[in-house]
């Protein structure tokens, strides 16, 4: 690891100018190869034919990593900034839509896996670890938020009493409605479904389906399956 000062600046302000730069450029042939070739180098890992579009901001590039054929369309905003282990992982043909919000900041680890599809304006913030499994759904406004105010001091601010980081994880081929709030502790089990608008503060089984506020579990997928496979 570099811990030379001006190597540290110098990476910085090279970030800066081109991302500013590259992110104003139109999404043409031209403008996409052009940021698949000078953003490489600034990147912790870049893929083949990553497709970012004009409008994305990113903070430190060098905590950054992205898959090939990832996509990352207008309004993104991948914040990593603050801490040395801080990092953000988008793996091959994950998407990011329209205006997501990424904190990975305060030596936070987010992780989105292969193919998972993270839906238009969708929040996702540590500081506790997030990880989101292949092949999932995550629709519009959705927030994924890995921390918890703590507040049992009521004679402190709650703003001073500091917060849980417990972490997140959502399992393969999950499905979330849209506007689900995900908080901090929680593990959504492979194959689960989650109802719009629903809050999960508990864990969800594998393959359940829950909704509401607090969301609860109302049926098994397995078992599902099961009685249409003996109902003939």
């Amino acid at each position: 690891m570099n811990h030379n000062p001006s190597s540290h600046i110098w990476n910085r302000l090279l970030q800066a100018v081109l991302t500013n730069l590259l992110g104003n450029i139109p999404t043409n042939a031209i403008g996409g190869k052009l940021r698949n070739l000078l953003y490489r180098p600034i990147f912790a890992h870049m893929g083949h034919s990553v497709d970012i579009q004009p409008g994305v901001t990113f903070v430190n590039t060098a905590a950054i990593e992205l898959g090939s054929k990832a996509l990352i369309l207008q309004g993104v905003r991948i914040n990593a900034s603050g801490h040395p282990n801080n990092k953000f992982i988008l793996k091959d043909r994950a998407s990011l839509e329209n205006g997501v919000d990424v904190r990975a900041m305060n030596d936070t680890s987010i992780y989105i896996d292969e193919g998972t599809f993270i839906g238009p304006y969708v929040c996702l913030a540590g500081p506790g670890n997030i990880k989101i499994g292949k092949n999932c759904l995550i629709a519009a406004h959705t927030g994924i938020f890995a921390n918890n105010h703590i507040f049992n001091d009521p004679t402190q601010n709650i703003a001073e009493q500091g917060v849980t980081r417990r972490g997140i994880v959502i399992g393969d081929n999950c499905w979330l409605g849209h506007a689900v709030t995900v908080l901090d502790g929680v593990t959504i089990g492979e194959g689960s479904v989650i109802g719009a608008g629903a809050v999960v503060s508990k864990d969800i089984p594998p393959y359940s389906v829950a909704v509401g506020v607090p969301a609860r579990v109302v049926k098994s997928r397995k078992e599902e399956q099961l009685m249409i496979k003996y109902s003939f």
